[in-house]
């Protein structure tokens, strides 16, 4: 970094990222709000993600990596938000006041603040590229190149990419090319010092989805040198249009983000699976929601472009920097650099587990808890395969929203089947943008003779939970688990989460319920009626969580101890928000932890109490669910797979599971007592969405590495 460049603030290197937003915030909403809009509200969230790549003080491999967050975000929401945003415009005047209160406005917002977090952006990786220099590791460009360097890149390109690339003139094309979502495009003009050579235009895909986009050059003994796929072929351009007679090139990269809302029919039959199939194929046809471009390209190529793609000023054109589709660079090759990764210890097994010869037993005896990442997720693999192979087991049901690529979890549950375990799985074809690899699994596990339910209709199925069946003579035994996150070995390593073991009875006989209603989806909703201790969506949630908080309001009036402490990804429903403020009148202590959308204001002159809000964004997703209400005395805790969002309180089957184990109980409140304590990765959620870091008062505290400490000494002292 150079002395221009220095950080005002040793943390991050670009604090004037978060200042700037309320500013732009008030002047667009100049009229007092009930709800902070939850478009808005996503990019304060997102701009968070770039506080981490601003950050000096995280590894540079880590940096890389939150800019592809940073850049992935993006492109889902507006994939989605946008999208969704845009049909809204072209909604009557009433229609639209039932969905959003003015699209046009939000849409002007989102694109004057989505601008600066991407002028922010280039300045961020210019910095970084400035560090990894530092480190000796350079990201080389065509022009770059050392001989023995240019040599490798020709044969490259000769060996692996000129087989992968075809070359589009676009100017001949009658009608103009659809360009793929995700995908990046070369733009390029072909010119020549021959007289009477004219401007061509054309366009090549560059071919990430088969090829590596970070090539590692042969570089020199204490260098690292990498050049990124684009450059490959920016570098042989001459050869690709040779035949041409053009001698001249100026190439610039672009992309598109397309709209992928699918219109899925309510009604799940064979006809869902088709349309879903159509969607699919059609995504790289939905309207483009945004076009994004190297900020130094030909004007005459970017007017030729909006023009034939029939892009006008009003659509969301956003200039930018030589690289686009950063999402990649959370794949930056680590191999380069010589600093660890990561600073958090690595997960191991619950010292419940550690050298018993059966999970099943152990869940039998007691409840355990599994906290993501820190505790490995083999141990749910293991129970699942222990339930394949025991003779006794009888059943296995579980609910798949997310699995993993090559999915440990299938695995066990295909070999159950095998096994002739009567094994039934619940999968969530429309979880976005996995809609694809469940339609792949839905096949294999039926071939397996597994019985695959499809969900409900009108409803996405959401709950993490599982129920095992045993029979021992006439004895017949459950166990099961409930958990706040997907059944995913790859993102339980990133992900925060927390998962009950557990044979309580209860509990097993909910889940059932939960099952039944999942099996016979056209009936009402007696099954969830039925449900005696696991608030379940949309039957029971919202009004479990209203009284709740009622229960705490009668508290406050009655001048006695009330506390709200709520954890979840994002808070968006305005019935809880406004149920919520109306407990902050009355006095009610809250505290809240939210990653992302936060629609609630936290100050108000007219209440007894502020809302104390924080978000905290580390080296792991924080993506655990927790509620926590202080109940006279006695709290009441319990986690669940869903947000506070009207989607997921009504129009998605999840699950809350209350903490029966006092010891349990005692360790969720003691993990929240932490990360309510952290000061150095937590912000705080203001009404003006300011980003600001919670001030440290004493001890310095990252509540993710304080969290895998207290976890690993109640670790080291169960083995003592």
């Amino acid at each position: 970094m150079t002395k221009r460049e220095e950080p005002t603030s040793k943390k991050v290197e670009e604090p004037m990222l978060t200042k700037k937003l309320p500013a732009i915030h008030k002047h667009l909403h100049p009229v007092p709000k009930k709800v902070i809009p939850r478009d808005i509200s996503w990019l304060a969230f997102n701009a968070r993600v770039l506080q981490e790549a601003a950050d000096i003080t995280v590894p540079l491999v880590e940096r890389l990596r939150f800019l592809g967050i940073f850049s992935n975000n993006l492109d889902e929401f507006f994939r989605v938000r946008v999208a969704t945003l845009k049909r809204m415009t072209a909604l009557t005047r009433s229609s639209r006041m039932q969905i959003e209160e003015n699209a046009e406005q939000v849409l002007d917002e989102i694109q004057t603040i989505v601008i600066h977090q991407q002028q922010a952006f280039d300045r961020i990786f210019k910095n970084i590229v400035h560090e990894l220099e530092t480190q000796h590791i350079f990201i080389r460009t065509e022009s770059q190149l050392n001989e023995v360097q240019q040599e490798f890149v020709s044969t490259y390109f000769n060996e692996q990419v000129r087989t992968n690339i075809i070359p589009l003139m676009i100017e001949s094309i009658a009608q103009f090319p659809i360009l793929r979502d995700k995908s990046i495009y070369l733009g390029v003009v072909l010119d020549s010092d021959k007289p009477g050579t004219e401007q061509k235009y054309a366009l090549i895909e560059i071919p990430t989805s088969v090829l590596n986009r970070f090539i590692i050059l042969p570089h020199s003994q204490g260098e690292r040198d990498i050049i990124l796929l684009e450059d490959v072929v920016r570098f042989n351009l001459p050869k690709i249009f040779s035949y041409f007679g053009y001698d001249i090139f100026s190439s610039y990269i672009i992309k598109v983000t397309r709209d992928a809302e699918l219109d899925i029919d309510n009604d799940i039959s064979t006809g869902l699976i088709h349309q879903i199939e159509k969607g699919l194929k059609n995504r790289r046809k939905g309207k483009t929601v945004r076009f994004v471009y190297d900020k130094d390209i030909d004007p005459l190529l970017l007017e030729y472009l909006m023009r034939r793609m029939g892009l006008s000023g009003k659509d969301n054109l956003i200039p930018g920097a030589r690289i686009h589709n950063f999402k990649d660079f959370m794949d930056f090759p680590e191999s380069v650099f010589t600093t660890p990764k990561s600073i958090a210890r690595k997960s191991y097994i619950h010292p419940k587990f550690v050298n018993v010869p059966s999970v099943m037993q152990v869940i039998k005896e007691q409840d355990v808890m599994l906290h993501f990442p820190y505790h490995s997720f083999d141990t749910v693999i293991d129970l699942l395969r222990e339930a394949a192979i025991d003779p006794n087991v009888t059943s296995i049901k579980i609910t798949a929203y997310r699995v993993a690529r090559n999915s440990k979890i299938v695995n066990a549950l295909i070999n159950a089947a095998r096994n002739g375990k009567d094994v039934t799985v619940v999968i969530e074809l429309r979880a976005r943008f996995d809609e694809a690899a469940n339609l792949e699994w839905k096949s294999r596990l039926e071939e397996e003779g597994v019985q695959v339910l499809l969900g409900v209709p009108g409803l996405k199925v959401h709950a993490k939970i599982c129920v095992i069946k045993t029979r021992n003579g006439n004895q017949t035994f459950q166990y099961g688990f409930v958990s706040t996150g997907n059944l995913n070995e790859k993102t339980a390593r990133v992900y925060g989460d927390h998962c009950l073991l557990t044979a309580n009875r209860h509990v097993m006989a909910d889940i059932n319920r939960i099952f039944a209603f999942l099996e016979n989806p056209r009936h009402d909703f007696k099954f969830l009626e039925a449900c005696k201790i696991m608030p379940v969506s949309p039957y029971s949630m919202r009004p479990y969580f209203l009284r709740m908080i009622d229960r705490e309001i009668r508290a406050a009036r009655n001048k006695k101890r009330a506390r709200i402490t709520l954890k979840m990804n994002s808070l968006s429903d305005e019935e809880m928000i406004f149920k919520l403020y109306e407990a902050a009148k009355e006095g009610v202590e809250i505290n809240m932890i939210i990653r992302g959308i936060c629609c609630a204001f936290t100050e108000n002159k007219k209440w007894k109490r502020n809302i104390h809000a924080v978000s905290i964004i580390d080296e792991y997703l924080e993506h655990a669910r927790v509620f926590i209400f202080h109940n006279g005395g006695d709290d009441k805790i319990l986690i669940a797979s869903c947000d506070w969002m009207t989607r997921n309180l009504d129009h998605r089957v999840e699950a809350a599971v209350p903490i029966l184990d006092p010891a349990i109980k005692k360790e969720i409140l003691d993990i929240i007592a932490i990360q309510l304590s952290g000061n150095v990765k937590a912000r705080i959620l203001d009404n003006e969405q300011k980003n600001e870091y919670r001030k440290p008062e004493g001890e310095r505290i990252r509540s993710q590495v304080a969290t895998a400490n207290y976890l690993h000494e109640k670790a080291i002292a169960a083995k003592s």
